[in-house]
């Protein structure tokens, strides 16, 4: 006999005062009173640097509560940085599901025999945001077991799923060649990036370069000259340029003599030059022989075979474990690649920025997620006109929570002190592993997003966002942290 038959029978209540009640014991119960005002060790952060009223957001709510334990300039539009990307995978888990995966498909235009294609190859680019080296050259060895050993033709980049203007823009710290300025395409491979070690030379003078991958168009345009004292210094004296024209990096200034080793990682040449000279030097590497060149151009319109399949049709990492490495590392590439998937889906080819953003206020409008104030500029967060809010992000995390996606949703949040982004904040303290969250930051911003696994048992959702100078500095991770501590105690 359930508390609301016992209710019932001896009250005498009418059946539709019994269908209400019982149908509110389905609702979730609010943790307690939601309060405005900062916990004391908190409320120290935001004294001790002077943070205006409104220039941070706090959110605390337990799982399945509707009333936040604590919530403050909660409606309130901040830029969230890199905290941007919860909302873009979260979007693209549930909506494409964890098993999604891209294609990229090899098409040999022309006719195989004894090992030689008389014709070009054609690589239709399919959005994959993880087609590394690896994966490019165990591709390109499924081409080779296909019986395909020499190319006498060219190279064709078929780059059309993407519309060509999400590759054209300037960066946000005039920074083009940083790894996290990479621009999506179609058809991109390996982020686009070359890591370069630096070795003092035997001679004592110079200093010596290798590059990885060593793409054979690449130039490297070697200066650098030994200089006597410790190895410190901002990037160890290396200066990066490149001209793109010639294809040539120049690296210049004044090496460490007691380096052993330095590393940096640049991005080069643009994506179709890059995903060419990659499968160049991959090809080679395999044994294979190529006799073109690069050209860039559209699939052709051929009737019947061999030009109306892909010889080789390779599939990515699933999406469950892609955004792994996005929420993990704050990847933003691999984030517009997801945006520009998600307008795909939505609208068909060519996808576009404003397809992405379509579908993205598409799905907040069907899980009842309040949309006021969000603004997307591209869905990674790396940029100076996004926004949203606080509640925005904590009313996805909560829809995300009862899904049938949210272990992989959760398992791609960086862990307090183990992992990620989050792998040195909060090591060695009880809330250590305890913590999934996403980070931010950004020039004058810094948040987070995810969840709390509090000492009590119970789980939190929890978001700050903090917009203020030298927040990125350590300020606004201090307010951040402090705000975690708290929440782990409750």
């Amino acid at each position: 006999m359930t508390c609301l038959f016992v209710i019932r029978k001896f009250l005498k209540l009418s059946t539709a005062t019994y269908v209400l009640l019982a149908s509110l014991t389905w609702l979730p119960m609010a943790v307690s009173a939601q309060s405005n005002q900062a916990p004391p060790g908190v409320q120290v952060v935001i004294n001790g640097h002077q943070f205006p009223e409104d220039s941070f957001a706090l959110l605390v709510q337990e799982i399945g509560s509707y009333t936040p334990v604590l919530a403050i300039n909660t409606d309130l539009p901040l830029n969230p940085a890199s905290t941007m990307k919860t909302l873009t995978t979260l979007a693209a888990l549930d909506m494409l599901g964890p098993a999604y995966t891209w294609r990229t498909e090899l098409y040999a235009l022309g006719s195989i025999n004894d090992g030689v294609l008389n014709g070009d190859l054609l690589l239709r680019g399919g959005g994959d945001p993880f087609l590394v080296e690896e994966h490019m050259r165990s591709m390109l060895k499924t081409l080779q077991r296909r019986g395909v050993q020499h190319i006498s033709g060219n190279l064709l980049i078929n780059d059309t799923l993407f519309d060509p203007a999400v590759s054209v823009e300037d960066s946000l710290d005039a920074q083009s060649n940083r790894a996290y300025n990479v621009l999506p395409h179609a058809a991109i491979t390996n982020f686009q990036v070359v890591t370069f070690y630096f070795y003092p030379a035997e001679d004592g003078r110079n200093v010596r370069i290798v590059a990885d991958p060593p793409l054979p168009g690449l130039r490297i345009d070697n200066r650098l000259r030994v200089q006597q004292g410790a190895c410190t210094g901002f990037q160890r004296g290396v200066s990066f340029s490149e001209d793109k024209s010639t294809q040539t990096v120049i690296f210049s200034g004044s090496f460490p003599s007691q380096c052993q080793e330095y590393t940096m990682t640049r991005a080069v040449l643009d994506a179709p030059t890059y995903t060419y000279e990659l499968f160049r030097y991959l090809w080679q590497e395999l044994g294979g022989r190529f006799d073109g060149s690069l050209q860039t151009n559209t699939l052709p319109s051929i009737e019947g075979r061999p030009a109306a399949e892909p010889i080789v049709s390779w599939q990515s990492p699933p999406l469950g474990d892609i955004v792994k490495s996005i929420n993990k590392y704050s990847n933003n590439m691999m984030t517009r690649q997801l945006l520009l998937t998600l307008g795909l889906e939505h609208s068909g080819a060519p996808a576009s920025i404003n397809t992405g953003i379509a579908a993205i206020h598409e799905y907040l409008d069907g899980i009842a997620v309040q949309r006021t104030g969000l603004l997307i500029a591209n869905g990674s967060g790396l940029s100076r006109d996004t926004r949203l809010t606080a509640r925005m992000l904590a009313d996805s995390l909560q829809h995300a929570w009862q899904q049938p996606i949210m272990p992989e949703f959760l398992s791609s949040l960086p862990l307090a002190g183990l992992d990620g982004t989050m792998d040195d904040r909060l090591a060695d303290e009880p809330a250590q592993g305890r913590i999934h969250v996403k980070t931010g930051s950004l020039s004058g911003v810094a948040g987070i997003a995810g969840y709390v696994h509090a000492h009590s048992g119970k789980r939190y959702v929890v978001v700050a966002l903090v917009n203020h100078p030298g927040a990125d500095r350590g300020t606004g991770q201090e307010l951040a942290d402090a705000l975690l501590r708290w929440a782990s105690e409750q």
